[in-house]
Parts: structure tokens; sequence; C-alpha cells
């Protein structure tokens, strides 16, 4: 402070003519001494301000000999800064501190008159907050005072990871009154913790007892993040302890400046030349372990008597080749804010446009006005910053420090960053992890969650703690930790490892494949089978078994049966416009001159038994074989008039089932009308249950004559499986309801095949002795 004010005395551009004094107290950090010190400064006395005699020892502890001061420098703590502003607020007087960082102070309601060189707390917490986003951190422990300091780092940090996933493993707290207790307490949670990264937010007494804690639990391979309170502490530095466990720490600094010849300056210093500086004095005598005997005799008598009894110093004694605490200018923190906060007052002094030099009203200024021109200063440093308040505070500046290991000897403060408002300026590839390597330490609850899965939190955990959960079919996720999975459109499907959306491939019932190749050879079996047996009755038409029950009939049957099989082959294959409408067709139209036939055949039937009742002969001319043609005839066209609406109305076509979940998407004959293809399956149901009750009703009828037991049987197995053809049909998804439909075309082509036919080809082969009008007519 002394340096800042002889370098304003001297400026010619910076109140010229004016010079400034002071006076210094120190208040041993006891708040109480602080507030009398200040009592003193601001009562002053009727002494002129012309004076400029000093005051000696005596003057300075009871009296201050001087006017009282328009403002106070000072309040090294936030307790000491909240206690002078309470007690001086009301009488106006500034307060500018250069160490209170607490972030009530920045209430400018409440303390309307102070104002400081340091950032708030709220700053240096965000900080760290954003060094953990950075590095991902996402799990970290705290240790913090059991304090409103230690609960205001908790409370900033929570606010500055909000929505980063960033969580607290734990929060211990410490109070210096049970300081081993606590440290061991933090000491055992951190060893506990699956957090590799700590945040501290303690003073350096406490966190030397936590390092001892830590190292007597060999806990070595945490990163700790350091406050202001104690990152740059030498104490600390220089504790083999702290080697061995904080190596690596990261901590927030305050921002560090050179002050050009302010290094000259303290070498320069001698009691000779400042004979009533009393800190010299005693500096002075504790460095050299000499008594300088050139002071006032209040002075002397004040001395203690293991000082007076030192031997006297011999005037060569030099500070110019000391190294220590008080001349190393390396990192002026502190330092440098005091120094600000002179040229602050200098500046708002400045602004009031002082009288002419040598008039007296200068002696009094008013503290109200210079209050007032302190909230409106804007300059720039001698060092080319510039400097202004935002209320009471300054814009956030920091160094960022990392603890070096430099081999045998104590750790090194190096720099490797800053932090100007909300910006943070790292120099990564500098810093020294605590892993002692350039690799930056994981500290994770979980690990990031890779592509193709998604995040599931786990239920009364925090969010940053969760399961990895793979995408499922038909969603994706293409990037590492992603929180929702995403839905491939319609036309794509997701990959083996849920990472892409690829187009979806199309499917179908084919010719190439084993399902394909077995329908087709059970589908041509069927025909070949058919076409025998049609060329056994074509031999045998003339024998009584081929005669019997219309063999025109039984001809038309079985060529109806040809085309049932064949039409089972239009199904395999890949779907096309012609196609689609060509297999309903052929399907609807087979079936019912299959089951028209069987039909007639049981008509005729029960007709013929009819006529052959007294009074009934005419019954039989009413239908004879045309009229029985013209009955199949008849019913097939029915089905075609049906087929040729709904296939000109609203055909099938052919689409993809985007519906059906899977990478295959299969091509099937979409039925854009459900009510034509319902009429189709209808009409032969209609048929066929006719057919099957005509055929019960003549059951009883001699055996050897009519077929209408065969009838039942193969009606009964035609409408069993059709009937389980709708469930099935509905419920197999893509290919094989196509499957399902050719199964049971195939399935009831056999049924009434052998069902009708297996018995007369038996007898026409293997037992030709019954194929004669005797043995049909013996009943």
């Amino acid at each position: 402070m002394v340096f800042a004010l002889e370098e304003i005395n001297h400026s010619t551009t910076l109140l010229p003519g004016v010079k400034l004094g002071y006076h210094i107290f120190d208040s041993c950090v006891l708040p109480q001494w602080a507030l009398q010190a200040a009592m003193l400064l601001v009562a002053g006395d009727r002494s002129s301000c012309n004076s400029t005699k000093p005051p000696d020892g005596e003057e300075i502890k009871n009296s201050m000999g001087g006017q009282p001061v328009p403002l106070i420098i000072g309040g090294a703590s936030s307790t000491t800064s909240q206690i002078l502003c309470q007690m001086l607020g009301p009488l106006s007087i500034p307060l500018i501190s250069y160490l209170s960082s607490c972030p009530c102070l920045s209430d400018t309601h409440q303390y309307p008159t102070f104002f400081r060189t340091i950032p708030s707390d709220v700053y240096q917490v965000r900080t760290i907050a954003q060094l953990a986003i950075r590095f991902n951190w996402t799990w970290i422990g705290a240790v913090v005072a059991n304090n409103d300091y230690g609960h205001m780092a908790i409370t900033v940090f929570q606010e500055g990871i909000q929505g980063s996933q960033v969580c607290l493993a734990f929060v211990e707290t410490m109070q210096r009154e049970n300081i081993v207790r606590d440290a061991r307490q933090a000491a055992h949670t951190i060893q506990a913790s699956t957090a590799k990264v700590i945040m501290i937010f303690v003073w350096y007494t406490e966190v030397r007892e936590l390092f001892v804690q830590l190292d007597k639990l060999n806990v070595t391979d945490r990163q700790f993040l350091a406050s202001e309170a104690w990152s740059t502490s030498g104490d600390l530095l220089k504790n083999p302890v702290t080697k061995e466990v904080a190596h690596g720490v990261l901590g927030v600094a305050i921002r560090s400046s050179p002050i050009p010849g302010f290094e000259n300056y303290l070498r320069s210093l001698h009691p000779i030349n400042r004979p009533h500086d009393e800190f010299l004095r005693e500096f002075w005598e504790k460095e050299f372990g000499c008594s300088y005997t050139k002071f006032s005799v209040s002075s002397l008598a004040n001395m203690s008597l293991h000082k007076s009894s030192l031997p006297p110093c011999t005037g060569t004694e030099s500070l110019k080749g000391v190294q220590n605490l008080f001349t190393d200018t390396s990192q002026l923190r502190v330092t440098y804010n005091v120094y600000l906060a002179v040229y602050t007052v200098a500046y708002a002094l400045h602004g009031l446009f002082s009288c002419p030099t040598g008039n007296n009203s200068m002696c009094y200024i008013n503290p109200i006005k210079v209050l007032q021109h302190i909230s409106k200063v804007n300059f720039t440093t001698p060092q080319g910053e510039p400097f202004y308040f935002q209320g009471a505070d300054i814009p956030a500046k920091y160094d960022l420090v990392n603890w070096q290991n430099t081999g045998d000897g104590p750790l090194k403060l190096v720099l490797i960053g800053r932090v100007d408002g909300l910006e943070l300026h790292l120099n990564e590839s500098a810093i020294q992890w605590s892993t002692r390597s350039t690799e930056v330490p994981v500290s994770v609850c979980s690990k990031s969650c890779p592509p193709g899965t998604r995040k599931a939190n786990r239920k009364g955990e925090p969010l940053c703690c969760f399961d990895c959960i793979p995408c499922a079919d038909g969603e994706i996720s293409n990037k590492t930790g992603s929180t929702l999975c995403e839905r491939c459109s319609s036309d794509f499907w997701s990959n083996d490892e849920r990472t892409a959306c690829v187009p979806r491939q199309l499917d179908f019932l084919s010719f190439n494949e084993t399902l394909g190749i077995t329908l087709t050879a059970v589908a041509v079996s069927g025909v070949t089978v058919t076409t025998a047996v049609f060329v056994v009755f074509l031999y045998y038409r003339h024998t009584p078994m081929v005669r019997a029950n219309n063999s025109e009939l039984s001809f038309l049957l079985l060529v109806s049966l040809k085309l049932c099989f064949l039409c089972s082959l239009v199904f395999i294959g890949r779907p096309s416009v012609w196609s689609c409408r060509f297999q309903q067709a052929a399907f609807g139209i087979s079936f019912v001159l299959c089951v028209s036939c069987l039909q007639v055949k049981t008509i005729v039937v029960l007709v013929a038994f009819r006529s052959a009742r007294p009074g009934a002969e005419a019954l039989m001319r009413w239908f004879g074989p045309g009229q029985q043609r013209g009955s199949v005839g008849l019913f097939t066209c029915i089905q075609v008039i049906i087929c040729i609406i709904w296939l000109s109305l609203s055909p099938p076509v052919p689409q993809p089932d985007l519906d059906i979940p899977g990478l295959k998407v299969t091509l099937k004959c979409a039925m854009t009308s459900v009510v034509g293809f319902s009429l189709v399956l209808g009409y032969i149901g209609l048929l066929a249950c006719t057919s099957l009750l005509l055929a019960f009703l003549a059951r009883k009828l001699p055996d050897n004559f009519n077929e209408a037991k065969l009838i039942t049987f193969s009606m009964l197995i035609f409408c069993a499986v059709w009937v389980a053809f709708v469930p099935a049909y509905v419920s197999s998804p893509g290919k094989y309801a196509v499957t399902v439909e050719i199964f049971a075309i195939l399935a009831s082509s056999y049924g009434l095949l052998f069902c009708i036919f297996a018995p007369k080809c038996f007898i026409i082969l293997l037992r030709p002795e019954k194929n004669t009008k005797k043995h049909l007519m013996a009943r």
C-alpha cells in the first residue's frame, strides 16, 4: 500500500499537486481489533492536516493525530468487513476490501458502502463447475467448511452443474473446533467413494489435517479441486505428506500480476530511512537477528526483553540478497489487490476535482462524495488492465494453478490458465494430473452409454448413476450418452448394433427357398396324382364304378381339383399387380367349381332315390345331365361375377407389410377391400356348408350305390381346414400368412381328392371283382 501511495504521490497526471497520507493498523486478524482501529481512524482529532510531523509510537496508540479519514482499505476477512460496514455504514465511510470474498457482501442494499478488489466466491465455485463439465467429471465428492462459506460453495456448485449430468457423490463438512475428527471422517468417506475427483472448500489448516488422514489410509489417487483459500498455500506445497497425497491439484487462485518497481522498492527498504516504521523494525530484527537502536525513546521502551538483548545492527544489513516470502514478488496476489484498492481511491479522489494546493478546504473530503466517485471509477491500471466496479464487485479474474511434481523437491505451483469473467482459458497440455501423467482422470458413477444403447436411471440414485439399456428393435442411438433411442422411419430398420437405420429388405415366398420348394413339390404332386386319377377314370370310364353318380361330374371335379393345386403355385414368387389379381380369382373360382360339383353330385343322389318312390318318376327328368351341368355353371358364374366386381373396383395390390417389425419386410398382396375378399370366401363357405348338409341327409342311403358318406367326410375335412385357416392367417406374420393360405388350399384339395377318389381307385385297380353292376346294386 505504501509503495502504491508513493507511486501516486510522484505521479504528474494522477492527483497532481496532491499528496496522499495514510495510517496503518494491525488487526491481528481479530474483528474486534479491526473495529477499534476503524473507530480511531474515522474519529480523528483537531490537528491541522498541514502538519508534517509524523506521530510517534505513543501518539499512534492513543490518538489519531489527524483529520478523520474519508475511507478505509481493509477487512482481511468477510466477517470483519461485515462488522465494519454495519458500524461505518451510517457514517457513509467507504470500505474497500482486498480479501473479503463472501457473496453476501455483494448486496448493495445491506452494504451500500462496501467495495472490493477480489471477486466474489460465487465466481470461483462457478469456475470449478466449469472445470467439472469440461473434463466430463460427472461424479464428484465435496469436502467443505461447516459454515456459510462451505454451504455457499455447495449451493452455487449445484446451480452451476444443472443440466450437465454432473452429480455430487457425497458432501463432508469440517469444523475447525473438531478438525481431527472431521478430517478422519472425510478421509474415510473419500476412500470408500468411487468418486476420483474431490472438491475442497475449507481453510488450508483443515486441508493439511485432511491430507494427513488420507496419507494414513494410503489414498493417493484422488484428483483434488482447490479453492483460492488453499490453492497457493506455501505450507501445503512444502509439506512432505502433501506430495504423496495431493500431487496434481487443480486450483483456482487469486489473480496474480507483476508490479513494476516493487521488488526494487522492497529490497531498498532500511530502518535508517524509515525510523518510525515499527513493522519494518520488527521484520529487520527477526530477519537479521540484531537490534536497531535509532528509534524514539517511546519505541525503545516498548521493546520486549529478548529483543533488547539482541546485538546491535551494524548498519550494513541489506535485503538485496535475502530470499524469502517478503522479498518474493513472483506471485503478487493479495498484494496486487491492495495495489488496486489504493489506485481506486486515487482515481476516485481525482474525480472530485480537488481544491488548489494550499487551500485548507481540501483537508476535509466528504465521504459521501468519495463513495459516489468510487462506484463510478473506470481506469486502466499501470499493467494495462481495465478496472471498474459492477455494484460492489469487480469482474471475475482468477488464475488456474496446478501442483506439479518436480522430482525430489517440494511440489511446484504452475500457472496453467486464467479466468476472465465467464471465459475459461486453459492450457490442458501443461497440466500434470493425479495420475502423474497428462491423462485426464476419470470420475464417473456410470460410464457413458455407447452408441446403440440409452441411459436408464437407477431408482433412488442421482441422475449420473444409470444403466445402459440396448435400444429396442427398430430404434437406434448413434452417439455416446444418449438418453433416448430414435425410432427408424417405416422404410428403414436398425442394424444389429442399433447404431444406424438401414433400408429394409423386401421378402416374399420365393421358389428358391426351402419353404417355397416344399410347397411347390406338394402342389405338383397333387397335380400329378389328380392327373393319374383322371387317367384311371378315363381308362375305366365304361365300368359301373365310374359311371355311378354321374361320371361327367367326376371328371369335372378332377379338373377343378387340378386347378386348385395349380392355383397354389400363383401365390409363390414376387407379387405383382397381375399376380395379385389372378391368384385370388383363380383360388375363388377353382374352389367354387370343385364344391359346386360335390353339391350337384349330392343332389343327384338325393333326387335319384326320391324318383324311385311311387309317383316321383318325373323328378329325375327335371334334374338330368343338362340341369346338372347348368347348376355347376350357375354356381361358378356367381363367383366369377363377384371376382370381376371385386377386382375391378378395389383389387389387391403388391405392398410391403411395414407394420411387421424386422429388417426384412414382406411384400404381399394387400387387400384394399376386405369386403370383396370376405364375399369370395363366404360364398365358398356357403356352398361347402350346403354340400355338407345335403351329404349328411343322404348318409343312410345304400353305400354301394352312392358316395354320400365320402362327400360328408371330405366336406368335414374341407370345412375344418378353412375354419382353422382364418385365425391362422390373421395371426401369421409376413410371408407365413401366404404359406398358411397355400397350405389350406393344398390340404383341402388333398382331402377332397383322397376322400372321394381313393376308395374308388382302390376298387377299380385292386378289387375289380367289385366293379360290377351286380355288386353296386346288391343293397
